[in-house]
């Protein structure tokens, strides 16, 4: 390293340093020196063409990879696009750094207080500070992003980026994590309700993925006769075991629902037990107790109470526990694994096809989708109406499969969730599911797929209209025309960006996946599936009733 450097190549060197492999973003004079320092210390950087995609893929990128996200945005209006991919991978507890340049003076017309905004969506502000304290400001940024699965804005004043940097002023190391070991009382408590249960239940969520606890909850719950589910957005987890339940909550499968019902003890591991995860608190029996394990106290309790709560790491507690459990059959019956192997997936139960002669059932579509596409896939779904279609009925291979962008319920995040997917995991085909909605609100990151050369498969589930509005108000008579549009050839906008595209109306339009999947993928292949949406999903009540 030279002698002197600016403090923007100092903050771009580290951060390649500490883990900064593909960086996102849009840039602007005041990202162009730190960005450029990025991609001059080996980092890849994708360029997103709108602020709100590249958080985005940003997010996804982290929670594909299992690794650092890291977003690089111009000071005020860079930074308040972002904003909607931002709080949604703050309230998902991604770890992200955004690099966010910023004015300092009022005066700048791109002044705003970006503090308050990291606030206000539940990120953590930071500052680089002067050239002193760059290395270490930037190592503690990552250090608190990846400890704490925390969202980090981290903000580089314009007046501090040109600062000199002494070669013999760079200090700062970035500390390794720490695993949260459970109190002993505690363990044995958790031992004491496994071994009086009869038909347990293991509910995982995202924090347990996250931890690589899949193994060890699988081996406990073996041991103690559990039955074993997931959230959404750790749906895979477990795929494999005779007794996954799959997802819980308002995708879960009929036989799921009526098992986890009967359950006497529920225990969450890395898991919120919210209104989505347990149908608004309808599939906890009265009489059933409750227990969640959790790396953070204010987390045990925040949306339903429980008899026990643990502070501790998923991995550590279930092994721990395990050694307490005498080995008993439970909840584990012959019955309840035939059953699950005959109706424990979506795909398996039987439905009336609603396609019509120009319009293909989303049922119908999904189904044949997860019978053509390789099974290492990631599925990347985005909001709204028909997101429970692509959740239920297309499989996952394991809990990295699914990308759930849906902490904030906000449409228009799903494509490019699947580019972020897609670039942290090249060996599968991501698969990208949206709404017309969603798709149109973002079809301008089509030509980030196209130059980056993502071979991403798009399917559009169409159906001309803001869906969830359509089902929610108009059994109630209101005027639906602020919702509802003419039908969009969004395969032909698709051909205009690069993309190989066919519309979809019937499983025989869907010849066109076939020869894409057999070649080179170099660009993706859209599918504009006309949906028939003569019917609200299910879910979507469930959905309305949390507003």
């Amino acid at each position: 390293m030279p002698a002197e450097e600016t403090v923007a190549s100092e903050v771009g060197q580290t951060l390649r340093e500490a883990g900064a492999d593909v960086v996102f973003g849009v840039v602007g004079s005041g990202n162009f020196h730190v960005t450029n320092a990025l991609v001059g210390a080996g980092a890849r950087f994708v360029a997103a063409r709108h602020e709100g995609g590249a958080a985005t893929m940003a997010d996804a990128y982290a929670r594909a990879s299992g690794g650092l996200g890291v977003l690089s945005v111009h000071q005020g209006p860079g930074l308040t696009n972002a904003m909607t991919g931002i709080a949604e991978a703050a309230k998902s507890r991604t770890p992200l750094v955004v690099l966010a340049a910023e004015a300092t003076s009022r005066l700048s017309n791109f002044w705003v207080d970006q503090n308050a905004l990291a606030r206000a969506v539940g990120a953590l502000p930071r500052r680089v500070n002067s050239a002193r304290s760059a290395r270490a400001d930037t190592l503690t940024a990552v250090a608190t992003a990846q400890s704490e699965r925390r969202t980090v804005i981290l903000n580089l004043p314009l007046d501090v980026q040109q600062q000199r940097v002494e070669g013999g002023n760079r200090f700062g190391l970035l500390p390794g994590g720490t695993t949260v070991h459970p109190r002993e009382d505690d363990i044995a408590a958790l031992a004491a309700l496994l071994n009086e249960a009869e038909r347990p239940v293991f509910i995982a969520g995202r924090g347990a993925r996250l931890a690589d606890a899949g193994e060890a909850l699988a081996a406990l719950a073996e041991r103690a006769g559990a039955l074993l589910a997931t959230s959404a957005a750790a749906r895979g987890l477990f795929r494999g075991d005779p007794f996954d339940l799959d997802v819980s909550g308002g995708f879960a499968t009929p036989l799921a629902a009526e098992l986890i019902r009967a359950a006497d003890l529920i225990v969450g591991w890395g898991c919120g037990l919210n209104m989505w995860t347990l149908r608004h608190g309808t599939l906890i029996a009265p009489d059933a107790k409750v227990a969640q394990v959790d790396t953070e106290q204010d987390a045990l309790g925040r949306h339903r109470r429980v008899d026990l709560g643990v502070v501790g790491d998923a991995t550590d507690t279930a092994w721990q526990v395990a050694d307490r459990v005498p080995a008993k059959r439970g909840y584990r019956s012959r019955e309840i694994a035939r059953l699950l192997q005959t109706e424990g997936r979506w795909p398996q139960i039987p439905f009336t096809d609603r396609s019509t002669a120009d319009r293909i059932d989303p049922r119908t579509l999904s189904t044949e989708l997860n019978t053509l596409l390789p099974v290492e896939r990631t599925v990347a779904v985005d909001s709204g109406n028909f997101m429970g279609y692509p959740v239920m009925y297309l499989d996952v291979p394991d809990g990295e499969g699914l990308v759930f962008t849906q902490a904030y319920q906000s449409i228009g995040l799903g494509l490019a969730t699947a580019i972020g997917a897609a670039l942290a995991r090249p060996d599968r085909l991501t698969v990208a599911a949206l709404g017309d909605g969603g798709a149109l609100m973002s079809i301008t990151e089509l030509e980030t797929a196209v130059r980056e050369q993502i071979g991403l498969l798009i399917v559009v589930y169409n159906d001309a209209a803001y869906g969830a509005e359509v089902h929610h108000f108009g059994p109630h008579g209101d005027d639906l025309a602020t919702v509802t549009f003419p039908d969009t050839d969004i395969a032909a906008i698709a051909r205009g960006f690069g993309c190989q595209a066919a519309t979809v109306r019937s499983p025989q339009d869907l010849k066109a996946v076939a020869p894409w999947l057999a070649g080179p993928r170099e660009r993706p292949l859209l599918l504009d599936a006309k949906v028939a949406a003569d019917e609200a999903s299910w879910w979507l009540e469930e959905a309305f009733r949390g507003h």
